[in-house]
């Protein structure tokens, strides 16, 4: 990540590079990744039910109050309301947070980790956009076609029911096929870290100070306690899928965000500002939760 900043700080590559590394990442080497990951395993693992309880729960919970305080504390339009919630929740489990999970738990953190990645983007992300359209009175049979399709061509849940109808079926993957996703896959973690750095490079830290304040305390601190709350206590998940559900919940918001608000040119400079804020602080709050849990 400080490779891929310090790269856009002194303008070594063009501007739009971080749009590119950030689409080869998200179409080519995590799909990739995450289907020869999967169709290795058990189709079982994956649909661990307390560990999404644990971890969707705590996402839900976030979002839910996010809108509530958006509601009351920070007048704004429904769509405003929905970003700001999907900030305070929508966390990089996919660019930072399976490349790191991957490097402190290993081959026993994949399936929690790609689990992370796919619910964000294939649950939240919709329903911030189903918000969005009713903000707008455009909640018609048109754009819920338009919605169920991008959902459905989303490359990473393409991937997981790819990987898992594979391994579901027996059918042995041929070798050269393994070695093409293998190739594509190991690009996977350097070149995520390092356009998350660059796309921060190119960031601006503006926007109003008391929305950002709560929701970098919300991102990076309030978030990961009550998922550590269903994870621990209400749920009590067993082995290292606490730790893991807690340390994805306590990630820097996710780059998407940013790429939502541009498209309903909405939040833009705020969500910009949390991500930046919330990822430099993460380099602090990150490993102290990772020493709290272990």
């Amino acid at each position: 990540m400080l490779t891929g900043y310090l790269a856009g700080r002194f303008r070594l590559l063009p501007e739009n590079a971080s749009k590119v590394i950030s689409r080869f990442v998200f179409v080519v080497a995590m799909p990739a990744f995450i289907f020869i990951s999967l169709a290795r395993i058990p189709v079982a693992d994956f649909f661990n039910w307390p560990f999404l309880a644990a971890l969707g729960g705590g996402m839900l919970a976030i979002f839910v109050l996010g809108i509530i305080v958006a509601r009351y504390a920070f007048p704004g339009s429904l769509t405003a309301h929905s970003l700001h919630a999907l900030t305070a929740m929508f966390s990089s489990t996919a660019y930072i947070g399976l490349p790191l999970i991957l490097i402190i738990f290993g081959e026993a953190g994949l399936v929690p980790g790609i689990i992370g990645a796919v619910i964000t983007g294939a649950v939240f992300m919709p329903l911030t956009i189903i918000l969005a359209e009713i903000d707008r009175g455009r909640a018609g049979r048109k754009v819920a076609t338009a919605l169920l399709v991008a959902v459905i061509r989303n490359p990473l849940l393409v991937a997981t029911i790819a990987g898992l109808l594979t391994s579901a079926s027996g059918v042995g993957v041929p070798v050269p096929v393994i070695t093409f996703c293998e190739l594509l896959g190991e690009a996977f973690i350097p070149c995520a870290l390092f356009a998350a750095g660059l796309f921060i490079s190119g960031c601006s830290v503006k926007g109003e100070v008391k929305e950002i304040s709560w929701l970098v305390f919300a991102k990076l601190i309030l978030h990961p306690l009550i998922t550590w709350w269903l994870a621990f206590y209400v749920i009590e998940l067993d082995g290292i899928l606490a730790s893991i559900a807690v340390l994805q919940a306590a990630l820097p918001s996710g780059v998407p965000v940013f790429v939502l608000a541009q498209h309903y040119e909405t939040f833009v400079i705020r969500s910009s500002a949390i991500i930046v804020i919330s990822t430099v602080l993460s380099i602090l709050t990150l490993p102290a939760m990772f020493i709290l849990l272990t």
